[in-house]
Parts: C-alpha cells; structure tokens; sequence
C-alpha cells in the first residue's frame, strides 16, 4: 500500500484527544486505529505487537542474519489529533499537479493562500492533499503513522537488512500524556525519532523546557452597593494579573528561542476566577526565571489583597532534549546522513513546542524529531504533498539500513 492510501486511510479515525478526560487514553475512539495498526504490523511481520490499556501500540521488526550486534533503533509517532478543532468526518481533497495557486476548501468557505503559507511553493506541481475547511486534516500525526508503516513495509518486501526496528504509537500527545507510560521495559530500543515535525528534511532536537501554570484567586462577593472596603472582584484580580506580565513575552510577540508567556484560559466571576497559562522558554536558567517571576506576581498580590487570596499551582511539563542530544550526536549524523540521501538540506530548527521525544529523552531513550512534511497544524489550513511523505519514506528507509554498532 502507498504511504498516501495509508493516510487518507487513516485520516477517516476519529482520534482527538481530549484535555478535560482523566482517563488513558482520553479518547476511547483511539483504540479503533490502535487496533489497525496492530493487524497492520502483524500483517507487515512484527513480533510482540500489543495494544496495551492505555492504548500504546507496540512491536518490533527483528533483525536480519548478521544484523544482530546493531544498535535498536525505536520509530514513534502519535494516534491522536489536537481537541482545538474539529477532527469528525474529515474529508481531504486531493489535487494532483497543483498549480502553486490559492486553493478553496469549499466545505467550509476558506482558502489556502501560499501568502499565508510560503511552503506550498515548494509543492507547485506535487500532488497536494488538502482539507475541505471544515475540519483539520490528521496530518499531525497520522502522516508520521503513515510514513513509518510504509518504510516498514518496504523493508520487509526489499529485504533490506536491518537491526532491531521497534515501533511505538502514542495516544495523548496533543496535551502533553503521549510519553506519561511509554514502557520503555517493553520497548527495547537503544535510540529513536518521533516522526512529527513539518519539513520533511527536518532533524529536531532543541526544544522548549515547558510548564503549566495556573492561577486561582478568591474573590469576596457582597452586594454592590455595600461594596466598599469589602469586595475584592476575583475577575478584576485576574485581568491586573493578566497585565502584570511582560507583554513582550507572548507567543505573538517572540520566535526562534525566545520563551513566553501563554494565557489560555480565562474564567470566573466575582467570587472566584481562575488563569491558565503555558510556560515556555528553551534556556533552562531563563524558565526557571519565568517561573520565579509567576511566584513573586503571587505573592505581591496576596500583599496588597490580603493573604490566601491568590494561589499559584506550577507543573513542569518537558525538558529541552538538548542536553541530551548533545552527547548523543551519531543519532542526529545518522538522520542528517539519510535526509542527505533524498536530496534535501537537513535542517535543524528550535521546535516551538515539545514531543514525545523530549519527555523519552530525559528516561533514557535519546529521541529526536523528524518532519512529516506536513504543514498549518491543528486548523482547517493543514495540508501535505503525497512527494514529501514519499520522501519522508525513504528517509527512514535510509536510517533503518545504516543501523550503528552496539
């Protein structure tokens, strides 16, 4: 099967995570293409092939004759697509021989300009598949799926030879759980990639240390006309907290490795109210500065509204894989090695946001990003090109038949 019936295939699950779930994986509905894949792999001929209860899906393609003292190398994509917007009934549109033109996605009265997205002309002449914008496409992260499961297949049918290939699929990574219980007892890789980013001769390994932050202030309601001395609006509160950060620290306002602020959600009324905010910076000192700034803005306002009336709760999320890449340099020579192969310029870019890899990096599995090649994520704008995931195909063909010795 081509990479490309693949995803379309794959784009008719539902998976979308959902971040107000406490159950793994959030979304049931992610078992349906977990056990796909199961059969797919088994199909493929991967050993040890589960679906666990939590909806991870893994398996293990052994090594040829004579491939035995290779190092193992993992390949992670993720089952679900991001709750920030509609993943029910996506329908893609393929355009074969695309014009590098505007393109209407007439379901939902939108179109896909190359003004707003300069990759698509790099995709004149490709064959572009598109959503119809009503909904997202799935191409972050089922692409990734896609790729992995035809380079497999294309290693078996060429009996190209290989060490140890494990493969892993996550639920949950679009809000932050895909790595939560990776079992890396199960998955004996010794290094892997996540296949996740957009470029398609993208090699990532620098992204941001991350944290969630959350404050809740209790407000004192009375009636208003006996307000004075006595009310403290919980909603006014918030809106000064608001404002108490830097307003030059926002996604909108920073790039590359700058870190920022992010209000998510507001909420409440006078008697309580609540901040949610993301924390982000790829500079270990300058985030643990950002969450030192988050305490001191609590404090100062308990000093000046009266004790217990602010409350601040901080999670840390992910590290920056960095550190760890850093003395793990072969995996990154080895992915820049095979984008090489395919033509293409590796490039290696802060990732803006964080993967599974980071959160495996730091337990132990070096784990770098590699692009899928697709592009405008999480919206109805998201499309990809048939030719990149092809690419994308035999980038990972190259890395599974140049396997580095234990």
């Amino acid at each position: 099967m081509r990479v490309d019936e693949r995803f379309l295939k794959y784009t008719l699950f539902f998976t979308a995570s959902n971040e107000h779930s406490d159950t793994s994986p959030s979304n049931q509905y992610e078992f349906e293409l977990a056990y796909q894949l199961k059969d797919e792999l088994q199909t493929i001929g991967l050993v040890d092939v589960i679906v666990t209860n939590y909806c991870y899906v893994y398996g293990r393609l052994p090594a040829t004759k004579g491939m035995e003292n290779k190092k193992a190398i993992g390949l992670i994509a993720h089952l679900d697509t991001s709750p920030d917007f509609s993943a029910v009934n996506v329908t893609p549109q393929v355009i074969k021989n695309y014009d590098g033109g505007d393109v209407s996605l007439k379901g939902g009265n939108l179109t896909l300009k190359p003004s707003d997205f300069p990759d698509l002309k790099n995709a004149k002449g490709k064959t572009l598949i598109t959503t119809d914008g009503t909904t997202l496409l799935g191409a972050d992260d089922k692409a990734g799926i896609a790729e992995i499961m035809t380079a497999l297949q294309e290693v078996v049918e060429e009996e190209i030879p290989h060490g140890d290939i494990w493969v892993g699929f996550t639920p949950d990574e679009e809000i932050g759980l895909g790595a939560e219980v990776f079992d890396l007892g199960y998955f004996k890789a010794d290094y892997a990639y996540t296949v996740d980013g957009d470029y398609e001769g993208e090699i990532a390994y620098d992204n941001f240390n991350a944290a969630n932050a959350f404050f809740h202030i209790k407000g004192v309601s009375v009636h208003p006309g006996e307000a004075k001395d006595i009310m403290i609006n919980a909603s006014l509160v918030a809106s000064e907290i608001a404002c108490a950060l830097p307003c030059d620290q926002t996604p909108a306002t920073t790039s590359g490795r700058e870190g920022f602020y992010h209000l998510v959600k507001m909420s409440g009324d006078v008697s309580e109210a609540r901040l949610s905010y993301i924390v982000r910076d790829h500079d270990r000192g300058k985030f643990m500065e950002k969450l030192k700034f988050l305490d001191s803005i609590a404090a100062s306002f308990n000093e000046k509204y009266g004790k217990g009336v602010v409350s601040l709760d901080i999670y840390q999320s992910y590290e920056n894989m960095l550190t760890v890449m850093e003395k793990n340099m072969y995996i990154i020579d080895s992915a820049k090695d095979a984008i090489r192969s395919c033509g293409i310029e590796p490039v290696s870019r802060p990732i803006r946001g964080g993967t599974d890899g980071a959160k495996l990096s730091f337990l132990g599995l070096p784990c770098p990003n590699l692009g899928t090649g697709g592009y405008g994520f999480h919206g109805p704008y998201e499309h990809i090109t048939v030719e990149a995931m092809e690419t994308v195909v035999k980038i990972l063909k190259h890395i599974i038949a140049n396997p580095v010795n234990r």
